[in-house]
């Protein structure tokens, strides 16, 4: 296979733009690129993805600095001076995936717990007490246990209480996603983990995410209901990052064209320790990951870019003024982590665990104001979009 000419011409799904591109002619274009490749990019004011392969590059470290300055920039006149606050909720670690890097999978003998309707909520006034207003809902894949009917109860429970509601479960049907909508569903998280196809396979050797094409076309399916924002990502340690990170930016890049209507975020996840983990393949140090989210920024100034609490506090007080427009606080990655069993397995261990209040007054420091909303639209112009 060779790169085509016009990846994002009109096609049917991203499944058949993918198709036109081979993971080791991408790696080489972007390990090959110059000094001079990447001062075109610094210097192009209408940047695509072959200018985002010059700023992934090793060539693009020397220009560091100079790219976290002009991302800064390019945040503050489309964002402010503000970061939007977001907390998850995770209500079941019950799946039916085994997924090598992830506590929940299958084949770990832990505790499995799903949160009751009255648990839901005791978690629900915990986070409302701390002043979040948008909420992400996070489950395991095991569709008897969290399916469909689960996640609506859930949203049906607690839409009240928050303006924005995202969820990050499994892949669902398109008309499961419309459905979900009318009751309350604003944005979906769906991370492809790693573009490349044999070590997706060797990472998820059971379970229905193992379906490599299932999962990367789940954006198109979420375009086509009309959730009003998708969240996309790699996780870094499973290959190389540089690489993922392209794929990522192409997919983004097709939906934007595809579904224009709907908003995007970029989350950047690295491989983080849980009970019986998985080592990284390939290591990604805090510079490499300040060079991707500057990278993202300079490809795209609407984009917003996320930052969790994988993340340590030395690194999250810096990266907040480089790009990042949201970012979790005080998170807790077990069922009922908040108030109901704060000792339970968490899907991975988090590393920046100060306390929402910390972190307010961490980004006031900064010079940052945290808001509690989502970016795009309020509650009422989400709904209205689709109705």
């Amino acid at each position: 296979m060779i790169e085509a000419k016009s990846p994002l011409q009109d096609t049917k799904d991203f499944k058949s733009v993918f198709e036109t591109y081979d993971w080791e002619v991408v790696l080489q274009a972007i390990y090959t690129k110059t000094p001079q490749d990447v001062a075109s990019a610094l210097s192009n004011p209408k940047r695509g993805l072959e200018d985002f392969k010059s700023l992934l590059s090793p060539a693009a470290k020397p220009y560091l600095e100079q790219m976290a300055q002009m991302s800064q920039q390019l945040t503050q006149k489309r964002f402010g001076k503000t970061i939007q606050m977001y907390a998850p909720i995770y209500l079941s670690n019950e799946c039916q995936n085994i997924c090598t890097y992830c506590g929940f999978s299958l084949i770990n003998k832990i505790p499995r717990r799903t949160l009751t309707d009255n648990e839901i909520l005791k978690e629900v006034a915990y986070l409302k007490s701390k002043g979040y207003d948008h909420i992400l809902l996070v489950t395991g894949e095991a569709n008897r246990t969290v399916g469909v009917n689960y996640i609506k109860n859930a949203m049906q429970l607690i839409r009240k209480h928050f303006s924005n509601i995202s969820i990050e479960v499994q892949p669902l049907k398109q008309e499961e996603y419309e459905t979900l909508i009318t009751h309350g569903l604003y944005a979906v998280l769906v991370y492809q983990e790693t573009y490349h196809q044999e070590a997706y396979k060797k990472h998820h050797p059971k379970g229905k995410k193992s379906k490599f094409h299932d999962r990367l076309e789940t954006p198109d399916r979420l375009g086509k209901a009309g959730v009003h924002k998708i969240g996309l990502g790699s996780l870094f340690g499973l290959e190389d990052w540089r690489v993922d990170s392209f794929f990522t930016a192409l997919h983004l890049k097709y939906l934007q064209k595809t579904y224009w209507k709907t908003k995007y975020s970029i989350s950047f996840p690295r491989l983080r320790p849980y009970s019986g983990g998985l080592a990284p393949k390939v290591a990604m140090s805090d510079a490499d990951l300040i060079q991707l989210i500057c990278a993202f920024r300079l490809l795209d100034e609407d984009v917003e870019l996320s930052i969790s609490t994988r993340e340590s506090e030395l690194f999250r007080d810096h990266v907040v003024r480089l790009g990042i427009t949201s970012m979790s606080a005080e998170s807790k990655t077990n069922p009922g982590g908040y108030t109901i069993d704060t000792k339970s397995l968490e899907q991975f261990e988090i590393s920046d665990q100060r306390s929402t209040e910390t972190i307010v007054n961490m980004l006031k420091s900064n010079g940052l104001e945290a808001v509690w909303k989502d970016w795009s639209n309020n509650w009422e112009s989400a709904t209205s979009h689709h109705s």
